[in-house]
């Protein structure tokens, strides 16, 4: 974690060109381990990169674009994402704990055990996305699009899902709205009548 700001700079800079070039010049990000909470992104894209177990914890990065990356293990612990793209990226063992996640994009986006405890994921399209084990725990999911999603094992305890679309054309194989110690587990077209049915409560 202790790797100079001026070499992470450089690296930004050099996927920037690479984005920019098509991959002509400079260089694909891939950053393993980083904490870049002192790092300015703001003028550097993160599409197409590879961001592993990297900390993003309380950082604002509303509206940033961080499609097709890979961010399997990093934390966006309390950060402000609202309305940023991880479409098509890979965001399986991620931390989303009390994250802003409001009318983001998480379309085709790979969710495997991806915490979003807490999370706020209002207005978010989840359309077509993969999720897997994932723990939406007391996560506000108010209108959010569910279509073509595939949900396995996912964790809905506490959850507020009023006005959650798509269900009929997602693929609700299983959820659990107990806990992980004590799971209850609703399967197939159980699942999804819960999940219409608290869809409907005005909470």
């Amino acid at each position: 974690m202790t790797t100079d700001i001026r070499e992470i700079i450089s690296q930004l800079e050099s996927h920037r060109l690479w984005i920019e070039t098509i991959g002509e010049q400079g260089e694909k990000l891939g950053i393993d381990e980083i904490d870049l909470r002192n790092v300015d992104l703001s003028q550097y894209p993160l599409d197409q990169a590879y961001i592993t177990a990297c900390i993003f914890d309380g950082m604002n990065l509303n509206h940033k674009d961080i499609s097709s990356s890979l961010l399997s293990s990093s934390t966006f612990i309390s950060s402000n994402l609202e309305g940023a793209d991880f479409c098509k990226s890979n965001v399986s063992y991620v931390d989303f704990t009390n994250a802003n996640i409001k009318a983001a994009r998480l379309a085709d986006s790979e969710c495997i055990e991806t915490m979003f405890v807490k999370a706020d994921l209002s207005d978010a399209n989840l359309v077509a996305g993969l999720f897997d084990e994932t723990d939406f725990r007391n996560a506000i999911l108010y209108n959010a699009d569910v279509r073509l999603a595939t949900f396995e094992q996912v964790l809905l305890q506490g959850a507020k899902l009023t006005g959650l679309r798509g269900l009929e054309e997602a693929f609700i194989k299983s959820i659990n709205i107990g806990t992980p110690e004590h799971p209850i587990i609703l399967v197939g077209e159980e699942a999804r009548q819960w999940l219409q049915l608290k869809s409907l409560n005005n909470e």
